[in-house]
């Protein structure tokens, strides 16, 4: 079962807004989505977010954020702590919004650690990033009237308009290895997802195989999970992308820590 840390016992009244990271979660499981699904990770998420997407699975780190300031120095002291695991899995929330995502990264790299970034692809920062795992937002995931799960759809417009950032998603190809991760709703999708691979190739000096395009079913539990996961790897062989599963999901459910 996977190990989490309370946050909340590494906080110091030393460590101010802006002085370290805000984290919502700490612990070791397994990578659950990607290319290293499966890989003994630590996790570090942090807390915020520039988007709102109504399906959010860490819905306290965007819609409510809440966590702990924490010390560079105590997060990477604590991943330490796990000493099972030499892959890291920085994510959030948006953990590129905090300028200190870099120093975290660039200290873990010095100790040898290998580090995935989770990201939406709207900002860019250089860092020691092993694989940068997009994940562009989709029309489907714009926070409607009838989807907001506050039920005010105040973020509607402002999702919308920041959800896609061609820049940023082309200099974080060029710049590290990458994966881009599409959640999928239906079949309406890929038009979507096609039309924006095509998009980021134009863009990117790096070439994007078709391997490199993964598509994951939306779902934060087993039962949503079972309603979606069949068409979309009938999809991925469809259209020649890769598949990813919810590995996490599968083995714990909406577990909190996983």
């Amino acid at each position: 079962m996977p190990v989490a840390t309370n946050v909340e016992r590494l906080a110091s009244e030393d460590v101010t807004e802006g002085d370290g990271l805000p984290i919502n979660e700490l612990f070791c499981s397994l990578q659950g989505e990607g290319k290293l699904a499966g890989t003994p990770s630590v996790f570090v998420r942090t807390s915020g977010c520039n988007l709102r997407c109504w399906f959010c699975d860490s819905y306290h780190t965007s819609w409510e954020p809440t966590g702990a300031w924490l010390s560079v120095d105590d997060i990477v002291e604590e991943v330490v702590s796990y000493e099972k695991a030499d892959h890291v899995v920085l994510t959030g929330g948006e953990p590129m919004i905090h300028e200190n995502s870099a120093q975290l990264l660039d200290e873990l790299a010095d100790r040898g650690y290998h580090t995935t970034v989770e990201t939406n692809g709207t900002i860019y920062r250089d860092a020691a990033i092993d694989l940068a795992s997009i994940s562009p937002k989709l029309t489907n995931s714009t926070p409607t009237q009838e989807r907001d799960p506050k039920g005010d759809g105040e973020w509607a417009t402002r999702h919308e308009e920041q959800r896609i950032d061609i820049d940023a998603l082309s200099e974080l190809v060029d710049s590290y290895e990458s994966q881009l991760k599409f959640v999928v709703t239906g079949a309406e999708d890929l038009s979507e997802i096609n039309q924006l691979v095509q998009q980021i190739r134009k863009a990117a000096a790096t070439t994007i195989s078709d391997d490199d395009v993964l598509l994951m079913p939306e779902g934060v539990t087993r039962a949503e999970l079972d309603t979606k996961r069949n068409d979309v790897a009938e999809l991925a062989m469809e259209y020649g992308y890769r598949y990813t599963p919810r590995l996490h999901v599968d083995l714990w459910n909406d577990a909190p820590g996983t």
